[in-house]
């Protein structure tokens, strides 16, 4: 199967072009989501559903609202994004690759050794903070925001959350806190694609009246279509203009830009349950939806997309492979000699269905699942 992406020096030439501001904006969304669909693939696994719903924003952010490109990510003014959920960085890892900031041999070996990681990694360049349990997002910005002020220095905070992450009590007590401090440079901007991984988030742990419940811990709020960078533009100048810490609620769809994996008809297509969270696409998926996307970036910019194929990314097989540990000593890891001799079981499933025995033996069994 051919995996293909699109160039960095493509992207250079999509923002010289001599387009409205938003023309390009929604050009380059298309772009990275098609690049994060290829490494997705590449890599036989990864996130696409959040990656594609969250990709408007984040494009936005980076192109048009922060200073983050232009000061540097060593700058102690610069303007600071991260993503909560996490769940969504295949996603950044393309928008960061548009710009330069992480190497093309290493976007290409996303969930390889020595590539990218499945999850945000401090280690990765442009990685502001890790992912770590979900929750945890709210108090990390508050921590930023605080920190900036603290030492005198500029730049706005811009935290990205799951709206199936705020079923999570710690968002609820970093808010008041916050609020209380009267920090007041921290965005926190709600994907809310209303698919919680597989399932509708309604229907795990129903968020209620999102707007009344932020404003309740003194918060401003405001709501946008997600997936529209001019509406998400104007969200966020107001954030950054407003005297107290600031939600966006971006109503999202998840898979967005993908007609067949966006939500509702995905869900209607996966029969309750919404088939592209995780895992890459099948052959013919991933065709569909490559393809799709990029007749969508060639018909914004009136004219063909450059694109590259990279060589298959090699396969660690053989009798050990030997990693230097941080002391310097060697660990071996044994290797399976064949990759036709691995298991096709999947560990979810074969744990799903020994619970699902042990319940028909057990009448009073009781299963509790912390999600995330």
């Amino acid at each position: 199967m051919e995996v293909r992406f699109i160039p960095k020096s493509e992207f250079d030439r999509i923002r010289a072009l001599d387009l409205p501001l938003d023309d390009k904006l929604r050009a380059l969304a298309d772009a990275s989501r098609l690049n994060a669909l290829s490494a997705v693939k590449r890599a036989g696994s990864g996130h696409l559903g959040s990656s594609l719903s969250a990709m408007d924003i984040v494009v936005r952010l980076y192109e048009a609202e922060m200073n983050t490109a232009h000061v540097g990510f060593d700058s102690p003014d610069r303007d600071v994004y991260f993503s909560s959920k996490g769940h969504d960085v295949p996603g950044l890892y393309a928008v960061l690759y548009s710009l330069g900031v992480i190497p093309e041999e290493r976007f290409l070996r996303l969930r390889r050794l020595n590539g990218l990681d499945g999850h945000p990694d401090v280690g990765v360049p442009g990685i502001e903070a890790n992912s770590g349990s979900l929750g945890m997002g709210v108090s990390k910005g508050r921590g930023i925001a605080w920190a900036k002020r603290h030492a005198g220095r500029d730049g706005h905070v811009f935290v990205m959350l799951g709206d199936g992450e705020l079923q999570e009590g710690q968002n609820y007590e970093g808010l008041r806190v916050t609020a209380n401090q009267g920090i007041a440079r921290l965005t926190l901007i709600v994907d809310h694609n209303k698919v919680q991984s597989d399932k509708p988030v309604a229907e795990i742990g129903d968020l209620g009246d999102l707007e009344r419940k932020f404003a309740a811990f003194g918060w401003d709020v405001l709501r946008c279509d997600g997936n529209d960078t001019v509406a998400v533009g104007e969200a966020l100048r107001q954030a950054k203009s407003s005297e107290r810490p600031t939600v966006i609620i971006a109503d999202t769809l998840k898979g967005a830009g993908v007609s067949f994996m966006e939500h509702p008809t995905a869900l209607v297509a996966g029969k309750g349950q919404y088939p592209w969270h995780a895992g890459a696409p099948d052959d013919a998926s991933y065709q569909a939806a490559f393809d799709e996307l990029l007749s969508k970036v060639e018909a914004r910019l009136g004219g063909p997309v450059a694109l590259f194929t990279p060589p298959p990314p090699e396969q660690l097989v053989g009798p050990a492979l030997v990693v230097q540990n941080a002391l310097g000593e060697p660990v071996s890891i044994e290797m399976q000699a064949k990759l036709g001799g691995m298991s096709g079981e999947y560990v979810v499933e074969a744990y799903g269905d020994e619970l699902l025995k042990l319940a028909e033996e057990v009448p009073n069994l009781v299963v509790l699942d912390a999600d995330l």
